[in-house]
């Protein structure tokens, strides 16, 4: 299962029973935590997301709408018992906040948080199943998007055809990844004969807080899904340009450059108490978008 559950859809100011931004990440076992406004862990309560479960966790930027839910989310994971790791890709300045609001409560966790400061680009977490990486966006103070990507092997058994062939369990990820098998007497079973080709892998990209910047979809080329921030609508551009944020018809054209199969669009303005119009604007310039809507979780791809 690789879906995207939505927590918070909201830009700074919660409103209309809107949260401030946040996303819960599932990819088959892995839960992947993306920023952590005010009221995540009201919501992940809410919508019964097993905190537990959950390893990584990325902010995005310092700003308070995409962070302030934290240290409540960390401290409550404690009284938890929680006693697994953690790993947290954030702004350098982050773990200093963390620190200090740890101290002046007297508390001390019993799990071990490992802090990594978020690099200009690149790869933060590669392990045979998935990879997840960050790059720049435009904002008013610096900003990060991420992207989790799912790794497959190349090819897949064919559990019919297998059982025609001696071929043993213990050779069947060599399969996976394309060789023929020979047996003790020489025979040679051709890797057609037993697998096909597997499925193309599935990827999202999250964009966060940003105003309208096409490199972005350089970054995120061809990804299954990509969320992308829409806090205005296009009557109010200059607004979104001079506060560094993005219209839903800029969203909708950066999901078209980037050839995504499936746009999301959220971090709402609390001035907007319907969002009907943000849909239409969007559909207007690429034609498969949805609203990001508290509680929904949305499948990526297949």
């Amino acid at each position: 299962m690789f879906g995207i559950t939505i927590l918070g859809n909201n830009s700074a100011i919660p409103a209309y029973d809107r949260h401030p931004t946040a996303q819960v990440v599932t990819l088959n076992d892995q839960l992947f935590l993306f920023d952590c406004g005010e009221g995540t862990q009201m919501q992940i309560t809410r919508y019964r997301i097993r905190r537990s479960k959950i390893h990584y966790i990325f902010i995005s930027h310092l700003h308070g709408d995409h962070y302030f839910g934290l240290i409540g989310l960390l401290t409550s994971m404690g009284l938890l018992g929680r006693t697994q790791p953690l790993h947290l890709f954030a702004p350098a300045e982050l773990d200093t906040i963390l620190q200090l609001q740890l101290k002046v409560a007297a508390t001390e966790l019993p799990f071990s948080i490992a802090f990594h400061p978020l690099p200009e680009a690149g790869v933060l977490v590669d392990t045979p199943k998935f990879s997840v990486e960050c790059f720049p966006t435009e904002h008013r103070i610096p900003c990060w998007g991420f992207i989790v990507r799912e790794k497959l092997k190349p090819r897949k058994i064919d559990k019919e055809k297998i059982q025609q062939y001696a071929v043993p369990a213990a050779f069947y990820e060599r399969l996976k990844n394309g060789d023929d098998y020979e047996s003790r007497t020489g025979e040679i079973v051709r890797n057609e004969w037993v697998t096909y080709a597997n499925r193309s892998p599935r990827s999202y990209a999250y964009c966060a807080d940003t105003r309208y910047h096409e490199p972005i979809a350089k970054y995120a080329n061809g990804v299954t899904v990509m969320y992308h921030e829409a806090t205005y609508l296009s009557d109010l551009a200059d607004r979104a340009r001079d506060r560094f944020h993005t219209t839903a018809q800029q969203a909708a054209a950066i999901a078209r450059l980037a050839e995504t199969k499936r746009l999301l669009i959220g971090h709402f303005s609390s001035k907007y108490d319907q969002l009907d119009e943000f849909l239409a604007e969007a559909v207007s310039v690429f034609p498969n978008v949805d609203l990001a809507l508290e509680g929904v979780t949305y499948r990526v791809g297949h």
